[in-house]
């Protein structure tokens, strides 16, 4: 049996969006590092002592989030600090965090350390250190065995760290294959009609639309193109929204033939050890609370980030935030989403960009998405589980 914690608990603190557009995803995170801090006080735990996790609503807003992690550090003495959800705001955080001197795990930011250069981050996001290059890579692999192969693109994206950098890596990407960029242009987050730029599109007539877009323009720009009758040979991209549990189920059958951006798939080809496990106790917490119950995006990252937090602590055997620091890129770590190595600014060694279709949705039933054969991995070739549907919408 663990043996019981003794003394204070190690404080852990960080901003997470509870409400604002992130939230989709900044809830399920928080719940799945809730089913962490329960996991290893169960086990006896941290150095130890037992956890407790401290922490507030940044509200989508990056803005928010200095004060925040000033007030964790000077006011409520956390031992270990870790991200928020996203590169909008962790990109905010970053300052404070460097002046403290603090280790920092990062949650699915978009090569957030290339400017900062800090050598105390760890960053849970498999876009990898390219991201301006490798990002869009497995859009432009699948649309390859398209026949006849594409030779024209349109880009939409929102006017955002992330969504640039994902345009950037399509614009690259099209050079590489020879493909002509026909309609690029980048919006403002203020935009609510996207019928103007779905019809530009539709004008120019590209075999291939590549969206790289936030939560509510994905929605946004699905919508449109299912009213103004937008098709292509192959229509995703960069598109962060589908994956939400509340989108799935706002759209349903509107997703099939969409090929989409995606960090794991429940499909045979893509099972890590611990990973059923933890979904298990993810959904009966998420049920419980009444809060999102597929937990097929973010969360298994945020378990992630606290495995990899919580490694590092006991293989520096303290809290001496340098020594945390240095043990981030010592050695692998052992995850629920697979084995992690982090280079020198905190990137994974190895991106893995996955691309998804989704295929054969019907309704708006939640528990179809939980099952093998409807988010088909097209996208890289090892993690593969089904070939491509060509054409959207789909017939």
């Amino acid at each position: 049996m663990a043996q019981a914690p003794a003394g204070e608990p190690i404080r852990i603190g960080f901003s997470m969006p509870l409400s604002g557009a992130l939230a989709g995803n900044g809830r399920p995170a928080l719940l799945a590092q809730q089913v962490w801090a329960e996991d290893i006080n169960a086990r006896g735990g941290l150095l130890g002592r037992s956890v407790k996790l401290v922490f507030y609503d940044d509200q989508s807003n990056g803005a928010n989030v200095p004060g925040i992690y000033t007030k964790l550090l000077d006011v409520d003495k956390v031992d270990l600090v870790i991200s928020s959800y996203g590169t909008a705001l962790i990109a905010p955080a970053m300052p404070v965090i460097i002046r403290r001197g603090m280790a920092f795990v990062s949650l699915l930011g978009s090569s957030t350390n290339e400017m900062f250069k800090y050598g105390g981050t760890a960053n849970i996001s498999p876009v990898g250190r390219r991201m301006n290059v490798d990002f869009a890579k497995g859009f432009f692999e699948i649309a390859r065995g398209l026949n006849p192969t594409p030779a024209t693109l349109s880009i939409a994206g929102l006017d955002s760290d992330f969504s640039n950098r994902a345009m950037e890596s399509a614009r690259w990407q099209a050079r590489e294959h020879g493909i002509r960029v026909v309609y690029d242009r980048a919006y403002p987050p203020s935009t609510v009609d996207f019928s103007p730029i779905v019809r530009a599109i539709r004008s120019a007539a590209p075999d291939l639309v590549f969206f790289a877009s936030y939560p509510p323009d994905s929605v946004g720009l699905l919508k449109a193109a299912g009213e103004l009758k937008l098709t292509a040979k192959m229509l995703g991209g960069g598109m962060v929204g589908p994956q939400v549990t509340a989108i799935k189920a706002q759209l349903g059958a509107q997703l099939n033939n969409l090929v989409c951006w995606d960090v794991y798939a429940p499909e045979p080809t893509m099972t890590f050890p611990g990973t059923a496990a933890f979904l298990d106790r993810y959904r009966a917490a998420a049920e419980a609370k009444g809060a999102e119950t597929l937990g097929l995006y973010a969360p298994p990252l945020a378990y992630a980030q606290m495995q990899v937090l919580e490694q590092a602590v006991t293989r520096a055997g303290s809290l001496d935030q340098a020594a945390i620091g240095a043990a981030l890129h010592r050695e692998a770590f052992p995850t629920i989403i697979g084995e992690l190595r982090f280079d020198q600014t905190g990137e994974w060694v190895e991106e893995r960009n996955i691309y998804i279709q989704y295929q054969g949705v019907t309704g708006n039933d939640l528990a179809q998405f939980k099952q093998p054969g409807t988010q088909v991995i097209l996208y890289p070739p090892q993690y593969r589980s089904g070939q491509l549907r060509p054409g959207f919408p789909a017939a």
